[in-house]
């Protein structure tokens, strides 16, 4: 049986963008999960906890979201990372109801001109009330839009001078 996405059940997705900076500095921004805020339109705000101070395996943090039609919903996620390798992969999951819910990646490529980011989502499990929520509201669609927002944020900071580390 084909495994179904889009509009009606998310399951995963993924979208890139080639930024003109080394995949170091690039993943220095992006795992630096405070800062999320700054480059996605959904993600608020984000701390460490249970003693977590930075990028590592098996770091915890909550993050604090916003979305939905106007932004009027409004949701904080526990999550943990899962992959912490500098300049190739950063990954997370988030949990809901105590269950490992959607796993986040960003993967990063040494491409000519720069670097191949790619921000994508695999979801994991989420309750039912959330996927009926997710049809009117067009989750799918939503978060599409988000990963490519926020690759372009990434890519602004990352290529902008003051953040540039190299000349």
């Amino acid at each position: 049986m084909a495994t179904k996405n889009g509009r009606w059940w998310l399951t995963h997705d993924s979208c890139d963008i080639v930024i003109e900076s080394t995949p170091e500095h690039i993943y220095d921004l992006v795992a630096e999960l405070p800062r999320m805020g700054e480059w996605s339109p959904e993600c608020q705000s984000v701390e460490w906890v249970d003693g977590s101070t930075g990028p590592a395996v098996g770091a915890r943090f909550v993050g604090h979201n916003r979305g939905g039609p106007r932004g009027l919903f409004k949701w904080s996620r526990h999550g943990r990372v899962l992959v912490a390798d500098p300049g190739r992969a950063f990954v997370f999951v988030t949990e809901e109801g105590g269950r490992e819910s959607t796993e986040w990646h960003y993967r990063f490529e040494p491409v000519d001109g720069g670097t191949r980011v790619s921000e994508g989502y695999e979801v994991k499990w989420i309750p039912a009330w959330a996927r009926i929520v997710d049809v009117p509201t067009n989750r799918y669609r939503e978060l599409r839009e988000a990963m490519r927002h926020t690759l372009g944020q990434l890519k602004t900071a990352a290529e902008s001078k003051t953040n540039a580390d190299t000349p």
